[in-house]
């Protein structure tokens, strides 16, 4: 099969797309019998996870390490989820990698993260690689990224979503977050105000804990530099990361923590974080397109993450109008999405998310008039139809703003012609 058939053919496994539980992934993996894994770093959180990946990637690789990164979910092409030394795998290798899992696991249903999962594990045991860095796809004890044991974990953020599998409390979302931290291992969190579920579950183990504000934190000046400090010691006059938005220097000084922590076994130099920092790319999140009127991409899709979206379009400037391409699947807070972004957004271009999790236009519409009565309305099919219609009401000094889900952003850019080519072009 080439690629596309086997994305077809792993999606219909199991008749869950989410069914959290280690057993299967850990059966599985065992028969595949990989050599030993190269240090993983895993990294969970409601918001960050990816840009905090993105630094760790472009980092350990500025330092001349060979690395291995698993992330999801991805915009426009599967291939996106699964890179070595900072390219794209390969369809071929990606197909390889399909059929090795298939062969091993002998009738075993497995969700398409898990198949995904293990198929990214059996390319990275193949590339002589140093390290590795994998993102959670969902909470984190029964992720099925939490059958590496990784030598260092980070916890990004911690706020409500995924209320059904992860429970509706801080403190709930916590416990199944802190499943990705290890006895005798670094433990990095970036959230400011941790769970006491976290630190009651790290110190129950023996992890080491490091607390952004206790064991490593930054500091800001007026020159438009930052500087950390941490474990490793002090690092100062950084520049800003390449990713926009205040909260990558927490993302930013979780990744150097981590590395500090593994420093002995990765080492890094203070200009391989510069370097790092200033070529870690992430697409839809605060993405900004060239031209006018301005285009924002950002996958927010929870509360937290359209909270500092809100926060990133007030600091960057007034605009007249700023119209926003909306679409949001069924399983998540649109309410209070909606509710993060109502004084910000003029005019909501509401588009329709198809398949088994997709909410249409019409059902998020009765959200917004809830939420924010009085708002401007248009309701689309696709959110390539809403943002042309976006851009074609935005004046010259308006914003576009394309949010609520990666399927709205891959949705705009396939509009725009931005796909990349093919892996082994």
């Amino acid at each position: 099969m080439n690629l596309a058939g086997w994305l077809e053919f792993i999606e219909r496994q199991h008749p869950q797309s989410i069914a959290l539980g280690l057993a299967r992934v850990r059966e599985v993996l065992a028969r595949l019998d990989l050599p030993p894994l190269p240090p993983a770093i895993t990294v969970g959180g409601t918001n960050g996870k990816g840009s905090t990946c993105a630094m760790l990637e472009a980092i350990l690789g500025a330092a001349g390490h060979r690395v291995g990164c698993y992330v999801s979910p991805h915009l426009l092409r599967y291939n996106e989820r699964v890179r070595v030394c900072g390219r794209d795998a390969a369809d071929a290798a990606l197909c390889d990698a399909f059929a090795a899992v298939e062969g091993a696991r002998r009738g075993v249903p497995l969700t398409y993260f898990e198949f995904g999962t293990l198929a990214a594990l059996w390319l990275f045991a193949r590339e002589q690689l140093e390290a590795l860095v994998l993102e959670v796809g969902l909470g984190g004890r029964l992720d099925a990224v939490n059958a590496v044991d990784a030598a260092c974990a980070v916890i990004t953020s911690v706020d409500i979503d995924h209320v059904e599998y992860l429970g509706s409390t801080r403190e709930a979302i916590g416990r199944e977050k802190a499943g990705i931290l290890r006895a005798g291992r670094a433990a990095v969190l970036a959230d400011p105000s941790p769970p006491q579920s976290i630190l009651d579950e790290a110190r129950r183990i023996g992890a080491h804990l490091l607390v952004i504000g206790e064991q490593f934190g930054y500091t800001t000046s007026n020159a438009g530099q930052w500087s950390y400090w941490g474990p490793g010691g002090n690092r100062h006059g950084l520049a800003y990361p390449a990713l926009r938005g205040a909260m990558q220097l927490a993302n930013a000084s979780a990744a150097i923590a981590a590395l500090d922590a593994l420093r002995e076994a990765l080492p890094v130099a203070a200009n391989d974080i510069r370097r790092g920092l200033a070529e870690a790319l992430l697409p839809a999140r605060f993405q900004v397109l060239p031209g006018r009127p301005a285009v924002v991409l950002d996958a927010a899709h929870n509360p937290q993450a359209a909270r500092v979206l809100a926060q990133h379009l007030s600091a960057s400037g007034y605009a007249p109008h700023t119209h926003g391409v909306f679409g949001i699947l069924r399983d998540k807070d649109a309410a209070g999405v909606v509710g993060e972004l109502a004084g910000v957004v003029t005019d909501w271009h509401l588009a329709t998310l198809s398949g088994s999790r997709g909410r249409s236009a019409a059902e998020l519409a009765e959200v917004v008039r809830r939420v924010a009565p009085g708002a401007n309305i248009a309701m689309y099919a696709t959110p390539a139809q809403a943002f042309a219609a976006a851009r074609s009401a935005a004046a010259e000094n308006d914003k576009i703003i394309v949010f609520g889900s990666f399927l709205t952003v891959a949705g705009v850019l396939e509009h725009l012609g931005r796909a990349k080519p093919p892996s082994n072009a």
